[in-house]
């Protein structure tokens, strides 16, 4: 019998694919966006869905899961990134939905608890919130441990760090993480370079592939498939597309001439990430809000598509997505890249 799982706060199900790609099954998910939730059960359709907020759920929502081997939970980060400061603050009403997982986790009793999020969560004034979740959890009965994690070291063709917090009937060492590392590091070009051409703009969902599969990448995540959907791309004014050009792979607002960044009240001041150009031959940035950072295709004049984002966050092109292209748009980016979450549940597994 397969190890079930209980994934909360699912998104569209980042950690259940990667729960999914260890063996494991996805029992049971919660979700509150209601396209998120759509993503994820018509990806996870054998998997019991509530959708409303996980601070609303009681213990009969969860009755017939008690014993599930091992709950999963990615809280909110606004509280607690680095990237955003006017969120980061103690009257953010999301700080608490981190201890979420512990008071579900008395309810059911898994035998491992796993929690992720942003490394800023050990850092400054937001560590208290990090101490606090792993007391609870100990205070349980779990060992606890904490690990910061580089997606590029797991697979992922990404520079994204997440912190996971990991509990069970015993600790998890560095180096059983460290031995799940991939001797290669994928890149961008690994990732998209067999997807479609396209324009800004594009709105045509579903299309062949541009050419064969170019990598141990492309072809695992591709599978298959002939056809696959996600390749739309946001349309940009006139202003933002004359600025495209300008700026050359790993470059950013910065190359964009002072004449064309105008609507800017100071451009100087823009963050480093604004208008960043992905470099082929190497990992990607963080994606998070792919659209409004207006991350560039490595070699096209457009922002990425739907499907590019999922390759380059090692979701399978079978994987869809559901929504308006923002929504699809948020999903993508936000998720936990599922080769990360593998890895992680690999570990977990191994100890059941």
């Amino acid at each position: 019998m397969a190890t079930r799982t209980i994934d909360l706060f699912s998104g569209a199900g980042g950690l259940s694919l990667g729960a999914r790609l260890s063996g494991m099954e996805v029992a049971l998910a919660v979700e509150t966006d209601r396209h998120a939730a759509t993503t994820f059960k018509q990806n996870f359709r054998s998997a019991r869905l509530i959708n409303k907020k996980v601070e609303e759920t009681s213990a009969e929502d969860y009755s017939g899961y008690e014993g599930v081997e091992v709950l999963m939970a990615g809280p909110p980060c606004q509280a607690f990134s680095t990237s955003n400061q006017r969120t980061r603050n103690d009257s953010n009403p999301l700080n608490n939905l981190l201890f979420e997982p512990a008071r579900i986790a008395q309810i059911i009793q898994p035998k491992w608890v796993v929690v992720e999020n942003v490394p800023g969560l050990d850092i400054g004034s937001r560590r208290k919130y990090l101490e606090h979740l792993t007391e609870m959890l100990r205070n349980i009965g779990y060992t606890v441990s904490v690990h910061k994690l580089n997606a590029v070291m797991y697979g992922v063709p990404q520079n994204r760090t997440r912190l996971f917090v990991l509990a069970g009937p015993k600790s998890i060492e560095a180096r059983a993480l460290e031995s799940r590392m991939e001797v290669y590091q994928c890149t961008v070009r690994d990732a998209i370079q067999d997807l479609p051409s396209l324009r800004v703009g594009a709105d045509v969902d579903e299309l062949p592939y541009r050419s064969e599969p170019h990598s141990e990448l492309s072809r695992s995540l591709r599978g298959s498939l002939e056809r696959c959907t996600g390749h739309l791309v946001t349309k940009n004014n006139e202003a933002v597309i004359a600025r495209y050009s300008h700026i050359p792979q790993s470059g950013n607002w910065s190359n964009i001439p002072p004449t064309l960044m105008q609507t800017y009240r100071d451009s100087s001041r823009c963050h480093t990430g604004i208008y960043h150009r992905l470099r082929y031959d190497g990992p990607s940035k963080v994606l998070g809000n792919f659209r409004k950072n207006m991350l560039i295709h490595p070699v096209e004049n457009r922002g990425l598509s739907i499907r590019e984002a999922a390759r380059i966050q090692t979701f399978p092109d079978e994987f869809e997505f559901s929504g308006s292209i923002g929504k699809r748009q948020q999903q993508a980016g936000n998720a936990v890249p599922p080769r990360l979450a593998r890895a992680v549940l690999s570990i977990i597994g191994d100890q059941l």
